[in-house]
């Protein structure tokens, strides 16, 4: 009888310090990364999980693409909204994630003739610059929900001030759409057929960046 009475208090113990262990935490923050700048906020109901969420814009891309025939130059504009489910597996700092992104990262893009003459060669066939006058597009990376995974670290265990990081992908999404300024394919069917056909060729180089790489560092306050 005495040893029920023992183990049962031993057990009443054990319960009584598992439900203190841990307190359901809440932190805000702010970050900077890849995909630009913004607030996050994460709640972490047990001591293995959490959730959080996070939204960043304001950074900007430009760059440069060449083929053989025509270089590509434009802006990409960034932002991406990310809601994820965080897996502490040590009940520490270190964490697992997985959830959906919504991204919508897309650019405009001017294409001039690499060609000696200033012509421009789509698919073997040559048109005059006066014709066509600018080639103009669309790149749009991600435009749509994507899937997202990464692992990070943060403090969100105990209250305070604290820092946080994340490294992770989510998929994209490739769309390439061509046009000429003056309008030159609407009436030329053999330049529209062209036009798709860079399109493909430019969308094919596109597709093996297959994911994006999402990189965040942030200061954080957990209550």
């Amino acid at each position: 009888m005495k040893k029920s009475i023992a183990f049962m208090a031993l057990g009443g113990l054990l319960v009584a310090g598992s439900a203190q262990a841990f307190e359901s935490t809440l932190t805000i923050g702010a970050m900077a990364g890849t995909t630009g700048i913004g607030p996050e906020a994460s709640w972490r109901f047990h001591e293995r999980f959490s959730v959080s969420a996070n939204y960043t814009d304001g950074l900007d891309y430009s760059g440069d693409y060449e083929t053989d025939d025509v270089n590509y130059s434009g802006d990409i504009g960034l932002q991406a909204g990310i809601l994820k489910f965080d897996y502490f597996p040590f009940a520490g700092r270190f964490y697992l994630t997985a959830g959906a992104a919504l991204p919508d990262m897309t650019a405009d893009v001017n294409g001039t003739s690499n060609l000696s003459g200033g012509e421009f060669e789509f698919n073997g066939n040559l048109y005059n610059q006066e014709d066509i006058g600018s080639l103009n597009g669309s790149l749009v990376v991600a435009d749509s929900v994507q899937p997202y995974v990464g692992i990070g670290w943060r403090s969100s265990h105990r209250s305070g001030f604290g820092v946080f990081s994340e490294l992770g992908v989510m998929t994209t999404d490739v769309d390439v759409s061509l046009s000429t300024a003056n309008g030159l394919e609407q009436s030329n069917a053999q330049l529209a057929s062209d036009l798709r056909e860079e399109e493909r060729k430019l969308q094919e180089d596109a597709d093996e960046l297959s994911v994006f790489p999402v990189v965040t560092l942030g200061v954080s306050y957990t209550f």
